[in-house]
């Protein structure tokens, strides 16, 4: 275990678990004194710095992330956060390359790097806790009362951040004020005429280089996004049960979870599933819920993206799927206005037979 007692810099790679847990990090890490560096947005040229390391069946956002070492490393930062995320709850997995991440760093690139990889493993009963204060210990910092304080900062940044996003904001906005200390509690809510949920991880979706802007897209399309930083752990949890799945992955709340949420509430016109080619993952949970899609007659489109992904073809596709939803929805719409003038006649002739019939009672009285 390293030392870093005179080392109050670290580096944060802006991929994979920065998307889902970084409010934490920067309120745990800022409590106990230390200073943030981090990377750059994704580029294109991120991208291709990552692909130079790594075999070419790597899944893209792997390729992102070493990428972002990279990026850190031209910084002059060499004490890099690269935690060992194996098992969020009990056999609760996160997939291989996820869980090998800092091996994987330290065998695919040959420059000095000082790599921090705290473990958070519950199934071998490695806790959360265990993991903040391994994290804190290589920086010699070992009195309970600091890490435990730090702990308490993390989680109420974090649950800053959550209470934003999970009433509308943004992620970038919700993000930036929560790291600020700042709180908007009553965000804009924009009224669209179709509405969709994105299942997809974060690291997918939030970086707009790699989802080639997808929300502000659909948003200019006339579409309202639901995400899963909209939907609570327990609501996630709930739905996947209802749905008479379990959940497996790690991330599978992003995913299957956030889908049946608004499925099972029958909350959206349609569902967009965003993946890298090639996630074994993520193919699974999204055929599942294909399934429960088709079950309940609601659209789905499935987009996979690598590092060729074109924005021509990305914005093709999504534009027919738009479309599709818009006709669906008229169409609903146009039925329903005739079932209620249906109905409408069926009252007014009611009406006029009872009128009808008083008067002849009225006569032969």
């Amino acid at each position: 275990m390293n030392s870093l007692k005179d080392n109050k810099t670290i580096g944060i790679p802006r991929a994979i678990s920065y998307y889902s847990n970084y409010p934490f990090y920067y309120g745990f890490f800022t409590a106990l004194g230390l200073d943030i560096v981090l990377s750059d947005k994704t580029t294109t040229k991120t991208i291709n710095d990552g692909c130079k390391f790594v075999v070419s069946d790597t899944c893209l956002p792997v390729k992102v992330y070493v990428g972002h070492v990279i990026n850190l490393l031209e910084k002059g930062c060499e004490t890099i956060f690269i935690p060992s995320l194996q098992a969020s709850a009990y056999k609760v997995n996160n997939c291989s390359k996820i869980r090998g991440l800092p091996e994987i760093i330290r065998n695919v690139i040959d420059k000095p790097i000082n790599i921090i990889d705290p473990e958070i493993n519950k199934t071998e009963g490695i806790s959360f806790k265990d993991f903040c204060y391994n994290f804190a210990s290589r920086f010699g910092i070992t009195d309970e009362n600091i890490i435990e304080s730090a702990i308490k900062n993390g989680w109420e940044v974090y649950n800053n951040f959550f209470k934003m996003s999970n009433s509308g904001l943004g992620f970038e906005d919700a993000l930036n004020n929560a790291v600020k200390g700042i709180m908007v509690t009553k965000p804009v809510q924009v009224v669209k005429p179709l509405s969709v949920v994105i299942m997809a991880h974060g690291y997918n979706l939030f970086d707009e280089r790699i989802s080639l802007n997808l929300i502000k897209k659909l948003d200019k399309m006339g579409v309202k996004s639901y995400t899963a930083l909209n939907v609570t752990k327990n609501d996630a949890i709930k739905s996947i049960e209802e749905l008479g799945e379990i959940q497996y992955w790690a991330n599978e709340l992003e995913l299957t979870g956030t889908a049946a949420y608004y499925m099972l509430n029958n909350k959206v016109d349609g569902i967009i599933a965003l993946s890298a080619f090639g996630c074994g993952p993520d193919s699974l949970m999204v055929e599942e819920v294909q399934y429960h899609a088709k079950e309940k007659n609601i659209p789905m489109i499935h987009i996979n993206i690598d590092e060729h992904t074109g924005e021509a073809g990305f914005v093709t596709r999504i534009e027919a799927f738009v479309d599709m939803l818009f006709r669906k929805k008229r169409r609903t719409l146009e039925k329903e206005n005739v079932i209620n003038l249906l109905h409408t006649a069926a009252g007014i002739n009611k009406n006029t037979v009872e009128k009808e019939k008083q008067k002849e009672e009225a006569l032969t009285k």
